[in-house]
């Protein structure tokens, strides 16, 4: 690619998103927002599709869009601060992990209760989500 500035579409394109997600990465602060020129189109530098990339890849990890924006002021040179919220965010996710293998756990059993149910008139699984489950942990709870 080139260096010469790229219209908004061309950018979306270039990163693999649409238009109104260049717009929305510009709103939170995730990407500039070059001035308008008197009757032409914005231009944005070839680095912008690089950014929007960047950020692609870290939601992919599971990185929020304000701690994307946490490792962007960051930038190269601060490994160490990188590395920690990159720790930060893999605790979060082994977490997440033992919360979801417990849902499966729960789910399974609450299946094997209705494979096994004689009762036609009362579904085990309906009558067990009618009642309190176990709480899970903070981290899955808050989302």
């Amino acid at each position: 690619m080139n260096n010469s500035p790229l219209t908004i579409g061309h950018v979306a394109r270039l990163a693999g998103v649409n238009i109104e997600t260049v717009r929305y990465y510009q709103r939170v602060g995730l990407v500039s927002e070059p001035p308008k020129p008197l009757r032409s189109f914005r231009r944005y530098p070839a680095t912008v599709v690089d950014r929007i990339r960047f950020i692609k890849r870290a939601q992919q990890l599971g990185f929020r869009l304000q701690e994307i924006g946490e490792l962007l002021e960051f930038g190269d040179g601060h490994c160490k601060d990188v590395r920690a919220r990159a720790e930060k965010k893999r605790t979060q996710i082994e977490t997440q992990i033992r919360d979801l293998q417990a849902l499966h756990a729960t789910l399974d059993q609450l299946i094997q209760s209705c494979h096994a149910g004689t009762d036609a008139a009362h579904c085990p699984i309906v009558q067990t989500l009618a009642r309190e489950l176990p709480a899970l942990s903070d981290a899955t709870a808050k989302r």
